[in-house]
């Protein structure tokens, strides 16, 4: 890398920092996009989505062996923790929410055998080395547009009770609180404290849905927030909020 010009050592730098992707990785990438950080990371994460590494069956049943849980053929709470233990990743951390995404998981905690092994099987993992190896990539995509906000959508039904349609809001908060922290969404702290105050109901998929667009194309001063705009009846009581509690005043966001 000592041959490249600083303009060019820098965004290797910055590429691998966002990524967790090698050095050599982080310069075909860069090259694949003539040298611009959005072009290569589409370069990047295409072909980390292409990745079909062959695994290995028998040890894959080696690990969901592992964490099933002794009574079911399930990974239940215990085996994910054991699981969390095993990659040294908080059971807490975003990532293992990435990492349900990729199993297509339909409930929180807890993991069914096909998911387990197709989810794997998609990123080529077989071996809890692979699986820590792989950390990082789930944790970039994070930064990935389109896959934020799958990931977003993907979480309200992942999060959500059994046989409900809307998701409870202490769960909701305990969600938005985790996915905006990555987002960084600077009205958060506000909209969950608007929601204890005024709300106080589960929350359902179109306010979930609708929140990621309002966070993502309306400034936090409200500059750009349209009265007449089709958000839900929620989100429009949260402006009034905002104005009322003098949150947004004459324009600026305190």
């Amino acid at each position: 890398m000592h041959k490249l010009g600083r303009g060019h050592r820098d965004k290797v730098q910055q590429f691998m920092t966002i990524t967790g992707a090698s050095e050599k990785l982080a310069l075909q990438a860069l090259k694949a996009g003539d040298w611009h950080l959005e072009g290569a990371f589409d370069f990047f994460y295409g072909q980390q989505s292409h990745i079909k590494s062959y695994t290995n069956t028998t040890h894959l049943e080696e690990l969901y062996k592992r964490y099933k849980d002794p009574y079911t053929d399930m990974i239940l709470v215990d085996g994910i923790t054991l699981l969390c233990n095993d990659l040294q990743v908080d059971p807490q951390d975003i990532v293992m929410l990435v990492v349900s995404w990729h199993m297509k998981a339909s409930t929180m905690c807890e993991y069914s055998k096909e998911e387990f092994f197709t989810g794997l099987q998609a990123l080529g993992i077989d071996s809890l080395e692979k699986f820590r190896e792989r950390i990082p990539f789930m944790r970039s995509e994070l930064k990935d547009e389109q896959k934020f906000r799958e990931i977003y959508n993907f979480a309200f039904g992942w999060a959500k009770e059994k046989g409900q349609k809307s998701l409870a809001l202490d769960t909701a908060i305990g969600m938005w609180q985790l996915l905006f922290a990555e987002k960084q969404w600077p009205l958060v702290d506000h909209w969950c404290q608007f929601l204890q105050a005024r709300h106080n109901k589960a929350i359902s998929r179109d306010t979930w849905s609708q929140l990621l667009e309002f966070a993502r194309t309306v400034d936090p001063a409200l500059l750009n927030y349209d009265a007449e705009g089709a958000w839900p009846y929620l989100i429009d009581e949260f402006v009034e909020y905002l104005n009322e509690n003098g949150i947004i005043q004459n324009g600026q966001f305190k």
